[in-house]
Parts: structure tokens; C-alpha cells; sequence
């Protein structure tokens, strides 16, 4: 069944990377087209920021970044055609031969935040083995099935969380005041309550965050 999917994705080696890491403020945002090249390595790029020479000076030492082309820009937006090293680690090629295709990529936070078509959940399994041997950190924020009305969204939740949490939710352990402790939770499900906490604690962390990832990025 075919999904859509936000991941997002940091390594220090990831295309452009090192610049929006050196430039404060700079935000990226691959323009979409149409390339079913796989080892194409030239993407257009919508670029908003204040300084567009601070920011070519540090394409020009970005060892991601082979070339780059200025297409036009004024005071605060550019767009630009950019070419990746060899030493840049990209997701592309990975997507491509899944038959799956890239609807959005932006830079968040340290890592690119990039929102991907595929064609089942094996493609995602995927690329997200191909994203472990190439030593990149990535995190499923949602998964919707594209062919469903009631969309799933699993908010970055592994299923372990996903379960802690509705089991908590439904023992009252969030109400006020609790109705159940945490012992009690737990044992419910046969784990200790240092178990039990660090899943609830995590599963919360990621819900909130994929939650507000993409109103934080629009402020």
C-alpha cells in the first residue's frame, strides 16, 4: 500500500550541511522537479537569508558542494543550482530504486527534515537500512497511507512506545489526580517501572516533537 512519509535525517556529511551549520539563520528548500536520474547530483535550491556573499563564502568551503550556480536572488531570496561532491551523503539514489520520489526536503534543526512518496513500507524499511550503513541518523516523524481516508500517523512513535502510552493513557495514569501509578502500569504489561518510564518519557519526547516539528519551523 502506497505511504507517505517525514523523515528527518542528520550526519555531518549530508549535502550542505556543513553551511547551514556555519551560516545562522539560512533556510533551504529543495525545489521540487522532475529528475528520475538516480545519480543525479545538481538540484535547484529556494535559499532564504540575509547575506548571500557569507553565504557563498561558505559554499565555497563546504566539502559537500562541488558548484553552485546563482540563478537569481534579491535582498533576502535566492535561487540557486547546486552541485554535490563525491564526499556528500545523499538519500536520492536509495529513493529512486525503491520507486519512491522526494515531495519536499528543508533544512531543520541541524539535519534536513524531507517528506517522501513510497510505495509500501518495505521501501521505507529500505532506505532506512541504507541510511544506517551510511552512519545517518534518521527518525520516522509520521507515516500516512496515502491510499486511506483515516491517515495513520505514527509521530516518530515505535510500537513499543505507541503501546506504553495508550496503555497509560487508558489506565488513568494522566489523569488528575493519577488513578493508577506507575508500578501498577507497568506490571500490567510485564515490565519494570524503570522500563515503563523510559518509555513513556521517550514515547512522549518524540510525540511532542513531531507534533510541533513543522509550526516551529514556520515561526
Amino acid at each position: 500500500m502506497p505511504i507517505t512519509t517525514k523523515l528527518h535525517m542528520e550526519h555531518e556529511k549530508l549535502a550542505l550541511t556543513p553551511t547551514f551549520n556555519e551560516v545562522d539563520g539560512v533556510k533551504l528548500r529543495v525545489i521540487p522537479q522532475v529528475n528520475t536520474d538516480p545519480n543525479s547530483n545538481i538540484f535547484p535550491y529556494l535559499i532564504k537569508y540575509k547575506d548571500f556573499q557569507e553565504l557563498e563564502n561558505a559554499l565555497d568551503e563546504d566539502p559537500t558542494v562541488d558548484n553552485y550556480e546563482p540563478m537569481s536572488k534579491d535582498d533576502s531570496v535566492g535561487i540557486y543550482y547546486i552541485e554535490y561532491s563525491t564526499e556528500s551523503k545523499l538519500i536520492s539514489e536509495i529513493v529512486t530504486a525503491v520507486n519512491g520520489f522526494t515531495t519536499e526536503a528543508k533544512t531543520k534543526d541541524r539535519g534536513w527534515l524531507v517528506q517522501l512518496q513510497l510505495p509500501d513500507r518495505d521501501a521505507l524499511n529500505n532506505i532506512w537500512r541504507y541510511a544506517e550503513q551510511q552512519g545517518i541518523q534518521m527518525k520516522i516523524i509520521s507515516i500516512y497511507d496515502s491510499q486511506r481516508s483515516d491517515a495513520e500517523v505514527s509521530y516518530g512513535l515505535t510500537p513499543e512506545q505507541e503501546k506504553a502510552l495508550i496503555v497509560a493513557l487508558e489506565s488513568g495514569y494522566f489523569s488528575e489526580p493519577r488513578e493508577k501509578t506507575l508500578n501498577e502500569i507497568a506490571d500490567s504489561v510485564d515490565l519494570s517501572s524503570t522500563a515503563m518510564s523510559g518509555r513513556l518519557r521517550r514515547g512522549m519526547r518524540n510525540l511532542v516533537s513531531a507534533a510541533l516539528i513543522d509550526e516551529r519551523d514556520e515561526n
